[in-house]
């Protein structure tokens, strides 16, 4: 078995090419990386100086590299997920985390320091279908100051959101977990709510095999023709437990946005309703203000809950 970095990685980067994997080299690196621990830029180094490694690492990369040529997602190989600051514990029964979600988080950060400036000491923030707990972990990271929340009905993925709840860096804010639907959720006096629920339409299976194959369908698909179920849903229980002049942030598919739009501008509760763009210029969430004079709730009336 060769051990020279160069050729593992040519070689490794060729099979996933062969396998149609988009970022062969990309992957190829960082699964060297994660073998090796080393970052990919010392990976990247390290294979252009010819450098030599033993041979049970060699075995050890050969091994996953075939199993990303099998389309296994990189994050499940590897097992974590960058998102924002954060490297966050990925694995089976949960949604990956996107890039794209980030730009949600920036909308959430900008509403919280926008209450802050007004002379509150903190902020209550609810995110709805945490999945990986991502959007609440990168909250609670970035303004510790903050009470965040996250519900998750999955057990599988409520279990990958506490262990990163539990890895949160020191300083961050504390987690509560609740394991229920969203739909059920009860507890008022949220003055933000977050969230990236499901939105896929059943008739459209993603084409990438990582996607259709390994993220669980209840992450995926958003219940109706339209997928739009779920995010509905989001929207009925942000009218319920926002404060008034709250604030809904909602991550959907770029070709929902004009729907999602008129969804808002019609409930009763909201008004101010915005479309934001991502980092690539596509309108990927809606926001809208929950009206002063409106219906909510109060702190309390939790229902299952733990801290993490």
């Amino acid at each position: 078995m060769t051990t020279d970095l160069h050729t593992l990685l040519r070689d490794a980067a060729a099979q996933l090419a062969q396998a149609g994997v988009p970022t062969p080299r990309v992957d190829a690196e960082l699964l060297a990386g994660h073998v090796l621990s080393l970052s990919r830029g010392e990976v990247q180094i390290k294979g252009l100086t010819g450098s030599i490694i033993d041979e049970a690492a060699a075995g050890e990369l050969e091994v996953l590299v075939a199993e990303r040529a099998r389309r296994v997602p990189l994050q499940h190989l590897t097992g974590t997920a960058p998102f924002r600051t954060l490297e966050l514990r990925v694995g089976p029964g949960a949604f990956i985390p996107r890039p794209e979600t980030e730009t949600v988080v920036d909308v959430v950060l900008a509403e919280i320091d926008r209450i802050v400036s007004q002379g509150a000491a903190s902020a209550r923030i609810v995110d709805l279908g945490t999945g990986t707990g991502a959007i609440a972990a990168a909250v609670a990271a970035e303004r510790p100051q903050c009470e965040v929340h996250a519900v998750e009905v999955s057990a599988d993925a409520a279990a990958w959101a506490e262990l990163n709840f539990a890895r949160l860096p020191e300083g961050s804010a504390g987690v509560t977990l609740h394991q229920q639907d969203l739909r059920d959720f009860a507890e008022g006096g949220f003055d933000v709510v977050v969230s990236n629920p499901p939105y896929i339409p059943s008739s459209m299976v993603p084409a990438d095999p990582e996607v259709h194959a390994y993220d669980p369908e209840t992450a995926l698909y958003g219940g109706g023709e339209d997928g739009l179920e779920l995010p509905r849903a989001v929207i009925s229980t942000a009218e319920r437990v926002l404060v008034p002049g709250g604030l809904l942030i909602l991550e959907h598919a770029e070709v929902q946005a004009e729907e999602l739009r008129r969804i808002c501008s019609a409930a009763p509760d909201l008004d101010d309703v915005c479309t934001h763009e991502d980092f690539t210029g596509r309108p990927r969430a809606t926001s809208a203000r929950h009206r002063p004079g409106a219906n909510a709730q109060e702190p309390g009336d939790g229902m299952e809950e733990y801290r993490a």
